[in-house]
């Protein structure tokens, strides 16, 4: 008896553990499911609108009523000899023999950026040297070093052709070329970059040098003379080349730069 109450015991906790199990499934599965919120979409960043340039240049193909009749610029790697005679024709066959062999445009766009730096390479630079060598003056008793005023004289035909070039003609070459003045600034490394608004920057930075007189004190801590004021030995590079043309040259130079800034902006 005690045996067959056991076999009957046994199935019937098998029975009441599956009815339990189905009644779990039937309420779980009546049961509605929780509702997923969809995650909210990544929101849509507005395209950022890069600031246009602050001084852009019409070009003269741009102005040209039929611009097909207008002979079109040479690449950039092509035009050195295109640009050099025109260069020539604006500031005199004397400036032939300075210019540099190749990469004229690259060099001048190079240079312009780099004049409020330290340095100007010059690999960099579109004229050659001045020849004559730096001119140091040190009959001081003290042993000081002092600029030699003599040595203005090496930039007297680099300004006077700065000078007596005509500046329509000046702009009318840069807009002819400017496209690949542009094209030269983004092979440098600034692919949002405008030209002619750098070009505009270093005018005023270069405006900003400051005006000494003579004499101009100097020392020689190594194979290089540098200026004695540590204020002046920091300036950049294009304002030292103005201080060491004397200020003769350099108040001359920054007549033309305001000249230039003027017209560039308003291009």
């Amino acid at each position: 008896m005690q045996n067959q109450s056991s076999q009957w015991f046994v199935p019937a906790i098998l029975a009441l553990g599956a009815g339990l199990a189905l009644w779990y499934y039937w309420v779980r599965v009546s049961e509605p499911l929780p509702r997923i919120e969809p995650e909210p979409a990544p929101a849509v960043e507005a395209p950022v609108e890069l600031p246009g340039p602050l001084h852009p240049v019409e070009t003269i193909a741009e102005e040209v009523p039929e611009p097909q009749d207008l002979v079109p610029l040479p690449p950039l790697d092509q035009s050195d000899d295109y640009f050099k005679l025109e260069v020539s024709t604006v500031f005199g066959a004397a400036i032939e023999e300075m210019l540099a062999d190749s990469r004229m445009i690259e060099r001048v766009v190079a240079t312009v950026d780099n004049l409020p730096r330290s340095h100007v390479a010059e690999r960099v630079r579109p004229l050659g040297g001045l020849g004559d060598p730096f001119v140091v003056d040190s009959q001081d008793a003290s042993g000081a070093f002092f600029i030699d005023t003599t040595n203005y004289r090496r930039y007297d035909a680099l300004v006077d052709m700065a000078m007596a070039a005509d500046l329509d003609a000046v702009i009318e070459l840069y807009r002819r070329y400017y496209p690949l003045f542009q094209d030269a600034y983004v092979d440098l490394g600034y692919p949002q970059g405008y030209f002619n608004d750098r070009l505009v920057e270093v005018i005023d930075h270069l405006l900003q040098t400051p005006d000494i007189g003579d004499p101009v004190s100097l020392v020689r801590p190594h194979v290089l003379y540098e200026f004695e004021d540590p204020d002046l030995e920091a300036l950049s590079s294009g304002q030292k080349l103005l201080l060491r043309m004397g200020r003769e040259h350099r108040n001359n130079l920054k007549g033309r730069l305001r000249d230039l800034r003027d017209r560039v902006t308003t291009l």
